[in-house]
């Protein structure tokens, strides 16, 4: 969808743009030259170089490892899509819409590559025995730091500034949405192992509470990327404002019920991790169920203010069509 920022309204129009906002010229090797075009390559370099690095020498054993390996693959292969559509000038011809695609995946790899970079050394890489192995994912891990600073700053650079025209995606409250997927993806995780939530009523309410509020937020995602939101029943600003309504009552919940129930031992929690057996040795690839139900714990919290962050900034936005 297709909006003109200010400070407090969003207005829908249908005036061209090259997209992003940015000065990039499209449909010609110039493309390249520009700032934009620039900070692509480098992200296109710096993903190339992490996988090939883990690749040379096999090291992304177990699933954090494949993680990792599946980030900076996924991350260099849509860049590459991006620079050959800029490149070609095929942004008509793009199946999702060009106004949010761009920002909405910068959004996405800068979680991603961050997520790599903290998973990738905690979890695999301290337990290399020193040798090369251990330089090349060292030596990875550096290459996937500089991606998400890359990353992080095209979202910087093109997100939706007053008087802009632009997507919703490149609005604050379409970044958060991207956000509370991501961190939404993350919980799934850690909690994939369903011992940590089946024996409680209250816990398998928090993962219906995680998996709710996931739909209804790649839903909004998806309208915005297939540039449809006129296919709701609702105007699409009224979805939004009781989608991150409904999202902070039911996250809410969650923040209280799932530490309750997993640390309190009046309703059957571990208060302690020294008490849970699987917490007793550091293993490689794995993360004991304490420092599960611990993080997750942390990101529900995390997500809690994203979403009523998304509540203050859905309610101060006004739509007007043109």
């Amino acid at each position: 969808m297709p909006v003109t920022v200010t400070r407090t309204t969003i207005t829908t129009t249908t005036t061209s743009s090259s997209g992003l906002g940015s000065p990039t010229i499209v449909g010609s090797p110039r493309a390249l030259t520009q700032p934009l075009g620039l900070l692509r390559l480098l992200q296109l370099v710096s993903t190339c170089v992490a996988f090939s690095l883990v690749a040379s020498v096999s090291a992304w054993t177990g699933s954090m490892g494949n993680w990792s390996m599946f980030t900076w693959c996924f991350c260099f292969s849509v860049t590459l899509i991006i620079l050959i559509v800029e490149l070609c000038g095929l942004q008509a011809r793009f199946p999702l819409s060009w106004r949010n695609f761009p920002i909405t995946f910068a959004c996405y790899a800068a979680l991603f590559c961050l997520s790599a970079s903290i998973i990738y050394p905690t979890t695999y890489v301290q337990f290399l025995s020193h040798g090369r192995t251990r330089d090349h994912a060292i030596a990875a891990t550096f290459f996937s730091c500089i991606a998400c600073v890359a990353y992080a700053t095209e979202v910087a650079w093109t997100r939706a500034r007053p008087g802009e025209i632009t997507g919703y995606m490149a609005t604050v409250p379409g970044l958060l949405k991207v956000l509370e997927t991501f961190v939404a993806c993350i919980i799934f995780a850690f909690i994939s192992d369903t011992n940590l939530y089946q024996h409680q009523p209250a816990l398998e309410w928090c993962v219906a509470v995680y998996a709710i509020c996931f739909i209804l937020a790649a839903i909004a995602i998806l309208l915005n990327l297939g540039e449809c939101t006129n296919v709701l029943p609702i105007p699409f600003p009224s979805f939004l404002s009781g989608l991150a309504l409904l999202s902070v009552l039911l996250y809410a919940t969650a923040l209280v019920l799932w530490p309750l129930y997993q640390f309190d031992e009046k309703y059957g929690g571990q208060p302690r991790r020294s008490r849970d057996v699987s917490c007793s040795r550091s293993h490689a690839y794995y993360v004991c169920a304490w420092d599960r139900r611990l993080a997750v714990a942390i990101l529900t919290a995390i997500n809690l203010l994203a979403y009523v962050a998304d509540l203050v900034h859905s309610a101060r936005l006004v739509f007007v069509k043109v």
